[in-house]
């Protein structure tokens, strides 16, 4: 029962998505949380490091095993793990340091764009008119929804420090969505594995310059609930699910479910946070679930 409960689900590519959404958006809320305490990069550095050691265990049989192919396939692994794990992270952690909620939030609807740009620029990929007309849709819904319905909020949103920190992760989200398709053929574990501990030991160096310049992680509960969550859900929970949803589907079409971020980050403030929902979050909400539905299709 449970078997085919698994089967289904890791079937299932816009549930998979879905969920990787609902956690991306949870990881927003806690890195923004604890921004003032917990240093950006020594918040990816554990990230990643605990996630490493979760993983390994499982892992190891299946590492051993794919180890002939992970060493002639590591220069592309050493890619996707620097791009899309390390520096992806560092980056948006560092944003977050800087640049408003309303800012950041503003600013992904450009991730499935840069995607499509990245797989058409190495890869030739197309798109459809009916997915240009969907990544178009949920474009509008998240910026309606995040201008509160009102195009006067533009005068306020003005691009500084962090909005180019949560750019550039971004256009290098882009390029691992792309490339994900390089990827060498070795089992899902040996392959998140592999890339979750390049990406710690990539940041190791980052992680002591940060140290010497004076930001120190202040280890309380707190942090330790933070360090724990982006460890576990959007760590290794989502880049499981993400990456089987581009195998499932391709990259493109699972880039824009990434529309759904924000979406889900809207909810997340109003039950966490007490927020009230007004008209423009529900008119928001029906463009982006129907431009992903559109996007989602073949053709």
């Amino acid at each position: 029962m449970i078997t085919r409960l698994f089967n289904a689900l890791y079937s299932n590519a816009y549930l998979l998505l879905a969920l990787t959404s609902l956690f991306w958006a949870g990881n927003f809320v806690v890195a923004r949380g604890v921004h003032e305490h917990v240093p950006p990069v020594a918040l990816s550095w554990a990230r990643w490091s605990i996630a490493s050691l979760l993983i390994l265990p499982f892992a190891i049989p299946h590492l051993r095993r794919d180890w002939p192919v992970i060493r002639q396939s590591f220069p592309i692994l050493l890619f996707l793990g620097t791009v899309g794990v390390g520096a992806f992270n560092t980056l948006t952690y560092t944003g977050l340091n800087y640049t408003t909620a309303l800012n950041a939030v503003a600013l992904q609807p450009s991730g499935p764009v840069l995607i499509v740009l990245a797989s058409a620029l190495f890869f030739r990929d197309r798109v459809t008119p009916v997915q240009g007309l969907g990544i178009v849709i949920s474009m509008i819904g998240v910026l309606y929804m995040v201008l509160r319905g009102n195009l006067a909020v533009l005068t306020g949103l003005s691009l500084n420090l962090g909005d180019l920190f949560i750019i550039s992760a971004l256009a290098l989200w882009g390029l691992y969505t792309a490339f994900l398709r390089k990827r060498p053929d070795i089992h899902w574990l040996s392959f998140v594995g592999t890339t979750f501990i390049i990406g710690a030991a990539v940041n190791t160096p980052f992680l002591v310059w940060e140290h010497l310049s004076g930001r120190h992680l202040q280890f309380d509960a707190e942090t330790a609930a933070a360090i724990a969550y982006v460890a576990v859900f959007p760590s290794i929970l989502a880049y499981i699910f993400f990456n089987r949803g581009v195998e499932l589907i391709g990259s493109n079409r699972a880039g824009v479910c990434l529309n759904l971020v924000p979406l889900f980050g809207a909810v997340l403030a109003i039950v966490f946070l007490g927020e009230h929902p007004r008209f423009y979050h529900f008119i928001g909400i029906a463009l982006i679930i129907a431009g992903v539905t559109l996007a989602a299709r073949k053709g």
